[in-house]
């Protein structure tokens, strides 16, 4: 079993910004930036097998989900903040970071920003959206980038989500085959309730604040100042995030690594995180 310690941490004007630890002191920190829509829990799941590895995982919330108060008009760039703000509270100096689909800028974004980054791994990631060609693919996204308010943002994430996240349940997602058979473990379908309903904690001003911070590229940090290890890690069957996109990704990105999974999707691929993360920092 692993040790889970949960923490909230204030930011300037009040802001909580909530946190999930999975793991002891000693081992290696790995801050993991949840996907859109997801929440400090998502890490849960692979706590078990990290914690063997000496990896100790740390969730946290951005902004309108689970614990963290929302923050109109954040942007990737200044989200690293409240990352490094949770670091500082765990007594934390240097750390690996993941990011998995929306978060895969969230991971790269402090590793351009923060020297205190020893290795990053971005999973499954939707990448640079100034890449026109990349952004066409996501149309699952489109509605909201398109919207000409936050208000109008909300109304269309809403719209795509449902009512309290009614279209994240198993039946209305489209998963690849293998994406189907990690859904229909007991184990994971656990994780995945608990998870639906923090994400869903605060409606869908979370997913809709995500999709207003990266429709626009990633214009707030720059990855060419990355200097750690990267490896980009994708399935072939993503039926979310196409492959092209890490293959982008690895291009824009100083000395990245390219993983590609035959026939794992855009969750079936997450279990290979930790496996990839201790060879990437082995190096």
């Amino acid at each position: 079993m692993t040790n889970t310690m949960k923490i909230t941490v204030t930011r300037p004007g009040g802001r909580a910004v909530g946190a999930a630890d999975y793991g002891v002191a000693g081992q290696t920190p790995v801050i993991w930036c949840h996907g859109g829509p997801s929440s400090r829990f998502e890490p849960k799941y692979f706590a078990h097998d990290a914690a063997r590895v000496g990896l100790r995982l740390i969730g946290i919330d951005r902004p309108g989900y689970g614990r963290s108060t929302p923050h109109p008009g954040r942007t990737i760039g200044e989200w690293v903040d409240d990352a490094l703000a949770v670091a500082d509270a765990l007594g934390i100096e240097t750390f690996a970071t993941v990011g998995a689909s929306t978060g895969g800028a969230y991971a790269l974004a402090i590793a351009a920003k923060s020297p205190r980054v020893i290795g990053t791994v971005a999973c499954c990631a939707v990448t640079d959206m100034r890449w026109a060609e990349g952004k066409a693919t996501i149309l699952w996204k489109e509605r909201v980038w398109g919207a000409a308010s936050r208000a109008a943002a909300l109304e269309a994430a809403t719209v795509q989500l449902g009512a309290g996240g009614a279209n994240a349940s198993t039946e209305a997602l489209p998963l690849a085959p293998s994406d189907q058979r990690l859904f229909a473990e007991p184990a994971w379908q656990r994780a995945w309730s608990e998870n639906v309903a923090e994400m869903f904690a605060q409606g869908v001003v979370g997913y809709a604040d995500d999709r207003l911070a990266d429709g626009n590229g990633w214009n707030t940090f720059d990855v060419r100042r990355i200097a750690c290890p990267v490896a980009v890690l994708h399935g072939t069957s993503d039926t979310f995030v196409p492959v092209a996109h890490a293959r982008y990704t690895q291009r824009i990105v100083p000395g990245a690594t390219l993983d590609v999974r035959e026939g794992l999707g855009h969750f079936s691929i997450l279990p290979e995180i930790v496996p990839v993360l201790c060879e990437l920092l082995a190096r």
